[in-house]
């Protein structure tokens, strides 16, 4: 028999913290955090990271796992969540993925093969680099050109995945984009149930917009410059994380503050917007519309709940929220 997988995911802001959190205790569950920032140390307002006192004692895995100066990657992350995942188990927990890094979720949910796709060092440094020096656009052209297939599924700014969609094909030939549909159409070794969060998109980027003030009041400006001074630099993945990257221009002088967040609200909500697109595309989704709850949290609790027993998905916790 398939073993258990639960899987919140959602939009950037729509309240998945929160819910995970309800829901781990209905159903002695254990959370692994599907966020390629909240990984590292030391960005905690920049990635509204969950404090050890708001996770209500549910074990959270991949927090504070590694430092700024790493790089953490797709490969990583299923490696990673394929251990604590088999940990969970043998407490006679339930894994709970959260977040809303979608690719991430797709590659433990499907088992992706990411075999073929070693790191080429050299290579990866020389793109990055012409990335520097001649931007962003200057990269996703030439995936085009070698790629176009992928080209047009990737977005110019989403830096890493054109670099990796690069690396993919300098090393096999085959575009990565055929590579992941051919994987997405294996079965799942889980049984697993896969819960998006959602809420009309208005409102959703009201709660961003305020979200980024937010973390400004609480001094993001200073988290991001304590990072630049322990020697972070601009170019490394951490620092090239939503907000990160656009405070990290702010105290090199690119821009004036007021400027940087208007930016960060700008791709933030751009950010949104592409998380949910790659969401329709996924398989057996269970949409979970806030909206169509009234925002009642438990009346949206009791929906999950009756989706899992459904898919005879064990509760375990059985704590009454």
């Amino acid at each position: 028999m398939k073993k258990p997988l639960i899987i919140l995911a959602g939009p950037t802001a729509v309240g998945k913290t929160e819910l995970s959190i309800q829901l781990a205790k209905r159903h002695g569950g254990e959370i692994i955090s599907a966020d390629s920032m909240q990984v590292y140390k030391g960005m905690n307002i920049g990635t509204a990271k969950i404090k050890k006192e708001d996770m209500g004692g549910i074990p959270h895995y991949l927090i504070d796992k590694l430092s700024p100066k790493e790089n953490f990657h797709v490969v990583l992350f299923q490696q990673f969540a394929k251990q604590y995942i088999n940990e969970i188990y043998a407490k006679g927990k339930i894994p709970m993925i959260v977040g809303g890094t979608g690719f991430y979720i797709q590659s433990v949910l499907y088992d992706i093969d990411f075999k073929e796709n070693k790191t080429d060092n050299l290579f990866r440094s020389q793109l990055e680099q012409a990335a520097k020096e001649k931007g962003e656009e200057y990269l996703h052209g030439i995936l085009m050109e070698k790629d176009p297939k992928s080209g047009k599924k990737i977005h110019p700014h989403n830096i890493k995945r054109v670099i990796r969609a690069l690396e993919y094909f300098h090393q096999t030939g085959q575009p990565i984009a055929e590579h992941n549909e051919q994987e997405a159409l294996k079965t799942s070794p889980y049984e697993a149930v896969y819960f998006v969060l959602n809420m009309p998109r208005e409102e959703l980027y009201e709660r961003i917009n305020q979200r980024v003030d937010l973390m400004i009041e609480e001094g993001f400006v200073d988290e991001v410059k304590k990072l630049k001074e322990e020697g972070c630099l601009s170019h490394m993945v951490s620092m090239q994380g939503l907000g990160y990257k656009e405070i990290f221009q702010y105290l090199e002088g690119q821009w004036e503050l007021e400027q940087a967040v208007t930016f960060l609200k700008r791709n933030t909500r751009h950010f949104a917007k592409r998380q949910l697109t790659w969401f329709r595309r996924e398989k057996e989704i269970v949409w979970v519309n806030k909206e169509q709850f009234h925002y009642d949290q438990k009346a949206i609790l009791d929906y999950m709940t009756g989706i899992l027993k459904e898919k005879h998905i064990d509760l375990v916790g059985k704590e009454k929220i």
